[in-house]
């Protein structure tokens, strides 16, 4: 069954539904057939923690096993634990779906040291979104039953497809993005399915990579079952599973009472768009939100997206529309933990199976970008799932009056690949971070990534293994979003070729901005160049020749709340820690600086090299009379009917001259 209903053997209904052995009440205890039973509180705490700790122990034993510089060093993987009803229990990582496997796998069928695999979109229920993210899952026993699921997925090298790395930017269907494999057993009661493996691994690029990347999680994920039989055998499967349903009980009634409170009733609609697919040329791809709020109605929260627009001929949908939208209810629900009292607060609060009964979701007709018709690619689905975020974050800032972050464009690929000296094939492909927006109270950060514990290659790593010098890795200046409180900034990050080889990226935001909120600006775009030729965001095999340079930028997040308003020594900090030129504090905040230096413009030489060209003796010094004339006649020239949102000078464009959307008013 593709979209609920009941499997009979593992009798439970799929998307949340309920085991047929004992029903779940929201008070935190279970009535199994051993027998009513209470979860203990200090028993609620002990599960907590080994679930958490289970998780980073599979999660360590990947990256330390694994052989890919994806998952071993950039650690774009990630792991979760799912009990028997399908319900994710940890709030450290989203994670995929166990709903494929038992959907072609009848639970009382599973057997100790089995492994299954998957990663076709369209039949992973919504928790593959492309196809080199594979997907192992483990089911752990308890009494010869399953009791739990330990689940890894994670970006791979390479799955086949078109072009190296198995993201074809103007890709027109998913036959040409890898290999697909629907749900399978890959390991049979501890015997690895060899025949499936060659064929995998003879469809890769990259495949002692791959095959050392699928062992690494495997082994971890049995580790991790063995892990989480321990704690059912020491306390038992009722003790146990009681815990469980506390666990997702109060993450339900906590978000319930500190969050979801702080949105008033009503309807709120916002919409943003991706601007490329790498087949038609530029446009607005839209997605768009309509947000109902009724504290009294079961689902507080209704998500519709309708008016999302048709599917793209390129590869950036994503198949979100399967098993009730479960995965993108967990995707999503993390914007919701902002709403929260202080930022501590918010660092506390876990995203498990406890969202989900607080959203429904709405979806539009098959066809659109969310709901895409096989075999529409998905391979740069990050544009739409990605922007989701910032719609979801944009139409609760027009709730709540702006008590959400402004944008951010956290995560794109780029790289090279070729030969090396030795006529060996490489890939080198890295998921680099961008700024976050400014929020209510601070600045946005620098650098983030929106995957847990990720980061950048290591420049040594990455020099003594591919034939390219790493010149420069830095904060891209300006970057930014100007506002009350700053967007992060981004990378600058310079590559110089030593041999000819291939450049690729796959990349939004490299017209359309990270929008700015509440009088907040956009932050600047993601930009490449090669040798002062600019690329474009989606490109495959651009060539690059020894010795030029690679100049990547990538986006900084946006600004929150009127810039003129910011205290003009935290400008004077900017510029001298590098963030802001001398030229962006007085264009952006209207701040006039002096001091022995020349800081220049935003756009000189020295904005580009990112760093402070003056010592502790000779700071810049804010010439506080000349701000308080400058500030004054930005005010007076400033428009005085400005939307909510600012999404930069790249809109215009794609809009046809618009300077904003109809949405963007308050």
């Amino acid at each position: 069954m593709r979209d609920g209903g009941t499997n009979a053997a593992g009798g439970m209904k799929r998307a949340g539904g309920t085991n047929t052995a004992g029903g779940t009440n929201t008070a935190g205890w279970t009535n199994t057939a051993e027998g009513t039973v209470t979860a203990d509180p200090v028993l609620v705490e002990i599960v907590e923690g080994t679930l958490s700790s289970v998780e980073k122990e599979v999660e360590t034993a990947i990256a330390r096993t694994a052989r890919s510089p994806m998952i071993r060093d950039a650690h774009d993987f990630r792991a979760g634990i799912h009990d028997v009803r399908l319900r994710k229990l940890t709030g450290r990582s989203y994670s995929a779906l166990v709903q494929p496997i038992v959907r072609d796998f009848p639970i009382t069928e599973m057997k100790p040291g089995d492994v299954f695999f998957h990663n076709d979109v369209y039949l992973s229920e919504g928790g593959i979104g492309h196809l080199p993210d594979l997907c192992v899952t483990v089911p752990v026993f308890h009494g010869g039953e399953v009791v739990a699921f330990v689940q890894a997925f994670g970006h791979h090298d390479d799955i086949g497809g078109a072009v190296p790395g198995s993201m074809p930017s103007h890709a027109r269907s998913v036959f040409e993005e890898g290999l697909m494999v629907p749900p399978i057993k890959l390991w049979d009661e501890g015997v690895p399915n060899r025949a499936a493996l060659t064929i995998m691994t003879r469809n890769s690029r990259m495949p002692d990579s791959l095959a050392g990347d699928l062992d690494a999680e495997c082994s971890a994920c049995l580790m991790g079952a063995r892990r989480l039989g321990e704690l059912f055998d020491r306390y038992g499967r009722a003790a146990v599973e009681a815990c469980f349903d506390a666990i997702i009980s109060k993450t339900t009634e906590t978000f319930r009472r500190e969050l979801l409170a702080k949105i008033p009733e009503g309807t709120h609609v916002w919409e943003d768009y991706a601007e490329h697919d790498g087949v038609d040329e530029p446009r607005l791809h839209t997605q768009r939100i309509t947000l109902t709020v009724d504290h009294s109605a079961p689902a507080p929260l209704v998500i519709d997206f309708t008016g999302t627009s048709p599917q793209a001929k390129g590869p950036i949908n994503h198949a979100g529309d399967y098993a009730d939208g479960v995965f993108l209810k967990k995707w999503l629900a993390p914007i919701l933990r902002n709403l929260a009292d202080t930022p501590e607060r918010m660092a506390e609060l876990d995203v498990n199976e406890g969202v989900v009964p607080l959203i429904e979701m709405r979806f539009p007709e098959k066809g659109t970008l969310l709901t895409p018709i096989f075999p529409a690619p998905t391979n740069a689905r990050t544009f739409v799932i990605l922007r989701l975020l910032g719609v979801l974050a944009g139409v609760l800032a027009k709730a709540t009056g702006g008590r959400m972050p402004a944008d951010q464009e956290t995560i794109r690929y780029t790289g090279v690949y070729g030969t090396d000296a030795d006529g060996n094939p490489y890939l080198m492909r890295e998921v680099l971070g961008g700024g976050s927006g400014g929020r209510w109270y601070a600045d946005g950060e620098d650098t983030i990534h929106v995957v847990p514990d990720s980061r950048n290659i290591p420049v040594e790593f990455a020099e003594s293994r591919w034939p390219f010098r790493v010149e420069r890795l830095g904060l891209a200046r300006d970057s930014g979003g100007p506002g009350l409180y700053r967007g992060g900034l981004g990378y600058d990050k310079h590559l110089r070729m030593l041999r000819d080889a291939s450049f690729m990226s796959i990349a939004d935001r490299s017209i359309l901005s990270c929008w700015g909120v509440n009088g907040g600006r956009a932050g600047r775009p993601f930009t490449v160049e090669i040798e002062g030729r600019p690329m474009e965001g989606l490109v495959d095999d651009s060539p690059v020749r020894a010795g030029e340079v690679i100049r990547v930028r990538t986006t900084g997040g946006g600004g929150w709340g009127d810039p003129l308003e910011r205290d003009p020594e935290l400008v004077a900090a900017d510029v001298r820690d590098g963030k802001v030129s001398a030229g962006g504090a007085r264009d952006d905040y209207g701040v006039v600086l002096c001091g022995p230096a020349d800081f220049g413009p935003a756009d000189s030489g020295l904005a580009d090299s990112g760093l402070a060209d003056f010592g502790p003796a000779d700071e810049p010094q804010v010439d506080a009379e000349a701000t308080a004339r400058l500030r004054a006649g930005l005010r007076a020239a400033a428009p005085g009917d400005a939307p909510f949102f600012d999404r930069g000078p790249g809109f215009p464009s794609l809009s046809g001259g618009l300077p904003y959307a109809e949405v963007d008013r308050r």
